[in-house]
């Protein structure tokens, strides 16, 4: 079959599972554990049923399961026997009694939408790579590597940081944190900016660029900076830490005077 169906068909089967979890939970902050994982599911689906992988291919499924495993140990190790996250929270009480039929199509579908896109490094890699590595693709995996530091140390530091009770109710400013107000999300660009430079030499690898433009735009003006930073929008720390530390590429700490 061809992988751009079997994508989507996964993925839409996938993120059903997980509403049927979440609504058995009565928690939607399990779609959260389902994105990376998704992930690593659409990779081992192209690897057993496409034939003859290219390096490309084994190289982007190598680095995707990589994060996507890591990703899904540290959430749903973040949200182990948590009540479910703000941010679905104050979508149920908007929804009221209709709940799961909104939770369907805005909260698990949607995702399942933005995966099929993101993934398209993925899918151009299965369809149409090649066994060239050329320097595009090194820099790729260069790029990849930085994000994937990012993301992983970043989060490693956030969790010590607020696992140490001195620092309940403070704001992390040290580390990666010192030099942007959100060093996951920026690894986590990053990181599919690589991606779709490995990708690119694949005969359709224009058409993965779609990928880290939308995980970009998604991060910086939709559900990542925003909605943390409108959390912390009357936190007074924060305030402060905004004059000083870049909000998404990492720059050395502006003077506060």
């Amino acid at each position: 079959m061809n992988i751009f169906l079997l994508a989507l068909i996964v993925i839409i089967a996938h993120f059903t599972v997980f509403f049927i979890i979440g609504q058995l939970l009565k928690n939607n902050s399990v779609v959260d554990i389902g994105w990376g994982l998704g992930f690593v599911v659409l990779v081992v689906v192209g690897l057993l049923t496409q034939s003859g992988a290219n390096i490309l291919a084994l190289v982007i499924s190598i680095f995707v399961s990589i994060w996507g495993l890591r990703l899904t140990y540290y959430i749903a190790k973040r949200n182990y026997k948590k009540p479910e996250d703000f941010r679905y929270q104050n979508m149920r009480k908007k929804w009221g009694n209709k709940v799961a039929i909104n939770a369907f199509f805005k909260v698990y579908m949607l995702q399942a939408l933005i995966m099929y896109i993101v993934a398209m490094p993925i899918l151009v890699a299965f369809n149409g790579g090649t066994n060239e590595y050329n320097i595009i693709v090194s820099l790729g995996v260069l790029v990849w590597l930085i994000g994937f530091i990012f993301e992983s140390v970043s989060d490693a530091q956030l969790r010590k940081f607020v696992k140490n009770n001195k620092n309940k109710g403070k704001i992390i400013k040290s580390g990666l944190w010192r030099y942007t107000r959100h060093p996951n999300y920026f690894g986590e660009a990053t990181m599919w900016w690589g991606l779709f430079l490995i990708a690119l030499p694949s005969e359709l690898g224009l058409l993965a660029v779609v990928s880290p433009l939308l995980i970009t735009y998604l991060l910086l003006y939709v559900s990542g900076v925003p909605m943390l930073e409108k959390k912390y929008e009357n936190n007074e720390e924060f305030q402060e830490y905004k004059k000083t530390t870049s909000k998404f590429f990492p720059l050395p700490p502006k003077k506060n005077n």
